[in-house]
């Protein structure tokens, strides 16, 4: 019987066991995942095959960017507790993660889990070592790779490590400042997009619906309920895109106003938030 990725990937999803170690269990087991488990807690992975169901909400969100600015990294990393998210080993382990996907910018987590580590044990073997050594379920939930195309990458991480930011940024002005601030800025206000054509279209129906649905409620007159329903939606701009938010250090200018005076743009932004 062939062994496909797809069967690999859902035997580490139920165990929680590197992707190698799975894949030699499906084949020895001729395919036949319980036996393939069976296979696994027998060479001493029963700890990870035990803890595979919990959940790991807990954990830190990590960044790395390059010498130049150009390229970044941000992932987030997990674990059952905040305990454990706050040893020091488990912050040095996030941290080289975000190192490891800026180095070598795998497509996908089934890329990450395959890249080579530590002492001959990829990525996805060393979440099983550490499952085992820690006693907790850890694992990768989520990572991107950022690169800019001619401005440069500021990153910004919420003291705690529970919330991280990348910003590609722009301009002639003092870049690096004005980034932080935006990157503090999307942090603490999480805009869905950096300007207004970018927000999803079926987003910008559901909310002119909503507001012409309230209006109607209130007795509003039918036809000017276009008009207000789009009044609603320059509200929801104003609250939700990146630019055209009051600024969190001085809410008499939006976003678009410090930029100006900066010099700078706003490219786009990556947000992880812990669980999110």
């Amino acid at each position: 019987m062939a062994i496909t990725s797809a069967d690999v990937k859902r035997l580490r999803e139920i165990t929680g066991v590197g992707m190698m170690d799975c894949k030699r269990a499906l084949e020895e087991a001729g395919g036949d995942f319980d036996k393939a488990i069976e296979i696994l807690r027998k060479k001493g992975q029963k700890v990870a095959a035990k803890r595979a169901e919990r959940e790991a909400k807990e954990g830190l969100i990590a960044t790395a960017v390059s010498d130049d600015q150009k390229t970044a990294a941000i992932v987030e990393v997990n674990c059952e507790t905040d305990f454990v998210a706050r040893n020091e080993d488990f912050g040095r382990f996030a941290q080289k993660m975000a190192d490891l996907i800026l180095r070598e910018q795998p497509q996908d987590l089934d890329a990450l889990m395959a890249l080579p580590y530590e002492e001959g044990r990829t990525v996805g073997d060393t979440l099983t070592d550490l499952t085992g050594k820690i006693g907790e379920k850890i694992d990768i939930r989520r990572f991107r790779v950022l690169n800019s195309q001619g401005g440069h990458i500021v990153s910004y991480i919420h003291p705690g490590s529970r919330l991280g930011v990348l910003v590609d940024m722009k301009g002639n002005g003092n870049v690096e400042n004005v980034g932080r601030d935006v990157a503090m800025q999307v942090a603490a206000l999480n805009p869905i997009a950096t300007r207004r054509e970018e927000v999803p279209q079926d987003v910008k129906d559901k909310e002119m619906d909503i507001a012409r649905e309230a209006a109607r409620n209130e007795g509003k007159p039918e036809q000017m309920l276009d008009r207000i329903a789009q009044g609603k939606l320059e509200r929801y701009y104003k609250d939700f895109v990146l630019i055209e938010q009051p600024f969190v250090k001085d809410a008499s200018m939006s976003v678009k106003d410090v930029l100006k005076q900066a010099d700078a743009d706003v490219v786009t932004f990556v947000r992880f938030a812990l669980g999110d």
